[in-house]
């Protein structure tokens, strides 16, 4: 990774400042109640400055407010995106009937039709994504990195792809890596700090946080509240294998 401080700075020295500083968040906020807020508004705020540098001499991207063309991919997502997504909605959840959307009901119907399939299986169900109303996003402000690093030159090529016609996109390259240096890091360093770390698929997972007044404390406890919602194409022992490779490196 380049940036404008410095010349040589690439990814495996991006990946362990960033696992530096999240392992510090967590030692400063472990015990408290804004440990998973602090984690996230840094992984946030670390995903949009790197990827404005990264991206400088790229192409404009073809996304914008109201293209929700991607939106029928599946989704994953770390225990604390989860959590800050599941208190979201319960926060949200008057403000949103009261324009007509039952968004924990919209999660738990979809949930029913997606869970189990694979990332092929999901594409091909074609099914938009509980969270979008109308084009927009209605999580838009805690949309998990999956969803911040999924970016596009092309338009056409996303509604070509959408429908099944081609499986070329532009894809955004420094969103991408971007967005896979700063959530790895952060998995690296909620597993050195003993809490679950593993990806989850977001419908399901954001299910059983609504389901469970507790998930939370649970969590941070050490439980893998999110289990049952595991993305097992990586398994646990090579995302250690592979943190642990980094850092002895």
């Amino acid at each position: 990774m380049a940036n404008r401080d410095s010349s040589d700075f690439g990814p495996l020295s991006f990946f362990k400042a960033q696992h530096k500083a999240f392992a510090s968040t967590l030692e400063q906020r472990r015990g408290q109640a804004g440990l998973i807020d602090g984690l996230l508004v840094q992984a946030w705020d670390s995903f949009d400055r790197n990827v404005e540098i990264q991206a400088e001499d790229m192409p404009p991207l073809a996304c914008h407010k109201g293209c929700a063309t991607c939106c029928t991919l599946r989704v994953t997502a770390t225990a604390p995106e989860v959590l800050m997504i599941g208190r979201y909605v319960r926060w949200s959840d008057d403000r949103f009937k009261s324009i007509g959307i039952d968004l924990p009901t919209r999660i738990a119907e979809a949930d029913t039709i997606t869970r189990g399939l694979d990332e092929t299986e999901r594409v091909a169900l074609r099914r938009r994504c509980p969270y979008i109303d109308d084009g927009v996003c209605l999580i838009y402000q805690v949309r998990p990195l999956a969803c911040r690093g999924h970016a596009s030159y092309d338009v056409r090529a996303c509604v070509e792809a959408a429908a099944g016609r081609t499986a070329e996109i532009p894809y955004s390259g420094p969103h991408l890596t971007v967005r896979s240096l700063v959530q790895n890091a952060m998995q690296s360093s909620l597993r050195d700090a003993g809490l679950a770390f593993g990806l989850y698929e977001l419908n399901h997972a954001v299910c059983i946080a609504l389901q469970n007044d507790t998930c939370c404390e649970e969590w941070l406890s050490g439980a893998d509240v999110f289990a049952a919602a595991s993305v097992t194409e990586l398994s646990t022992e090579e995302m250690e294998q592979t943190y642990d490779a980094i850092r002895a490196s």
